[in-house]
């Protein structure tokens, strides 16, 4: 991406403070930029950790650094799925505005992106493990990446063997994703199935039991990473680290990824910066994860970009006033989107969080919603147990029956019904709020040029372009590694016949 001439202007003050600033006085020096450290888990909903008073889920290491900074009770990401939610925080730009609305999309190359920001602040940027949307990371220009395919779960020891290593005297920002909790979990479960503690919208069947107690599993293995990294960038980097954690959207269940209800798009975030932000502390402020790359900006003592939909400005908002302490709000209203992947998980949603409310606007109600809970092979063996237990039972028969047909508007009160099971579209005595939330659901997605199913289909078609290209690409590879090879065995043969010749 070309710099502009702010940026280049920038640029040039920078490098010439820089000059003059080592000829200063020592109490005139800046103060050294704090090392930022961010760590991700993959397919986690905020229930599921003992530090939101689950049963199931003991997290030691989550609950430890609970304790050592603040929790935010109303987190959200942008997105449910994989690349809209990496790529709404690298860019804290709502998906329709960054470019990445379907899984697997990569943001446009004219988004600036974390890196960028961080790089002219002096920091070594670096992504080690699952950051970004697998090899998207290396689209990014991050100083260093690695250990990013798919459950590639050496990475979390490989990253604290790199940060040991590491020389150099910038400051750091660095990002490291487990691939835990992401499927597929641990084939054997770490709870007695029959005394687990299930959510209240999964039906209860032997199977769903047994894939809960493998899913505990893998949480354990996600706070058992989160554990490795806080301690060894305590040790490496010092006490004066921002630290903070928080998961891309929730778990491989019904209701939760690919859909816009609590269990996919809540998140926990905690955040851990000693001297700045209080240990044990809670916060209600309603927060969203295109709000953490201004915020990690603002940590590092620099201005975060405006906030607007212009060139040069993002969607996020600095939450840090939050952090400090010096307010308990943030945003009055909360968005968020899912598209799909272009050919699975496919089911255009908007939604907006308020207050204690939820509003989802299911674009495409008439169509049957489809994941890969229920299509892909193997990859879910509890899913056969629901239909079959709906045929003899109201209960299962009715959340299978929700699972596929939805309506084209749904609002919950989130503060009664966390899970989202009573749709209060119908209730008079919600008629008010559910009309003020499509109202500012219908002046959000004007505001970012989201026209709704239009705009569905001119990014499904991006992505079908991009795949197209992305694999005429690996089929030229994979010819031109053909010929090398076809080359080598020539070559190979010339030399024996020659040989044989000489003999």
């Amino acid at each position: 991406m070309k710099p502009n001439l702010i940026t280049t202007l920038t640029a040039g003050l920078v490098a010439s403070t820089a000059a003059t600033a080592t000829t200063l006085p020592a109490a005139t020096q800046p103060p050294q930029r704090p090392n930022v450290v961010i760590f991700l888990t993959d397919d986690q909903s905020w229930a599921d950790t003992s530090v939101f008073g689950s049963p199931d889920m003991p997290t030691p290491n989550m609950k430890r650094l609970a304790q050592n900074g603040m929790t935010f009770n109303r987190a959200y990401v942008a997105s449910p799925s994989c690349a809209p939610s990496r790529a709404a925080l690298l860019t804290g730009l709502w998906p329709a505005r960054n470019g990445a609305m379907f899984n697997h999309q990569y943001p446009e190359r004219a988004a600036k992106k974390w890196p960028d920001y961080f790089k002219e602040l002096g920091y070594e940027v670096v992504a080690i493990g699952k950051v970004a949307h697998y090899a998207q990371v290396q689209r990014y220009d991050f100083d260093h990446s690695s250990h990013f395919t798919y459950h590639q779960d050496i990475c979390i020891d490989e990253a604290i063997k790199w940060l040991s290593a590491r020389k150099s005297a910038k400051p750091l920002c660095f990002m490291v994703g487990t691939n835990w909790p992401h499927v597929p979990w641990p084939k054997e479960g770490i709870l007695d199935p029959a005394k687990v503690h299930l959510p209240p919208m999964l039906v209860d069947t032997p199977e769903t039991r047994n894939a809960w107690s493998r899913y505990a599993a893998a949480i354990a293995n996600a706070d058992r990473d989160l554990g490795k990294v806080y301690d060894a960038t305590r040790k490496i980097l010092g006490e004066d680290t921002f630290f903070l954690f928080t998961a891309d959207h929730g778990a491989q269940f019904p209701f939760h990824k690919w859909n816009c209800y609590n269990g996919g798009l809540r998140t926990p975030l905690i955040v851990s910066w000693p001297g700045h932000v209080a240990k044990n502390t809670r916060t209600d402020a309603l927060v969203s994860w295109i709000d953490i790359l201004p915020t990690a900006l603002e940590v590092t003592g620099a201005t975060p970009p405006p906030v607007a939909v212009k060139k040069g400005a993002i969607d996020g908002r600095s939450f840090l006033p939050v952090l400090r302490g010096e307010t308990t709000a943030h945003r009055d209203t909360i968005h968020a989107t899912h598209s799909g992947d272009g050919r699975m998980n496919e089911y255009p949603i908007r939604a907006a969080i308020e207050g204690r409310y939820k509003y989802i606007r299911n674009l495409a109600p008439g169509a049957e919603f489809h994941s890969h809970v229920d299509m892909a092979e193997n990859s879910n063996a509890y899913w056969p147990s629901w239909p079959q237990k709906a045929k003899t039972d109201a209960k299962a028969s009715a959340t299978v029956a929700r699972y596929f047909h939805r309506p084209a508007e749904e609002l919950y009160d989130i503060e009664a019904d966390p899970y989202d099971l009573n749709n209060l579209v119908n209730d008079p005595a919600s008629a008010a709020i559910l009309a003020s939330l499509r109202v500012k659901v219908d002046a959000w997605m004007e505001s970012i040029g989201d026209k709704g199913l239009p705009t569905e289909r001119e990014f499904k078609q991006a992505k079908f372009q991009a795949d197209q290209q992305q694999n005429a690409k690996k089929q030229n590879t994979k010819k031109q590694d053909g010929r090398k090879q076809d080359g080598k065995k020539k070559n190979a043969k010339k030399k024996n016949a020659k040989k044989q010749n000489d003999n």
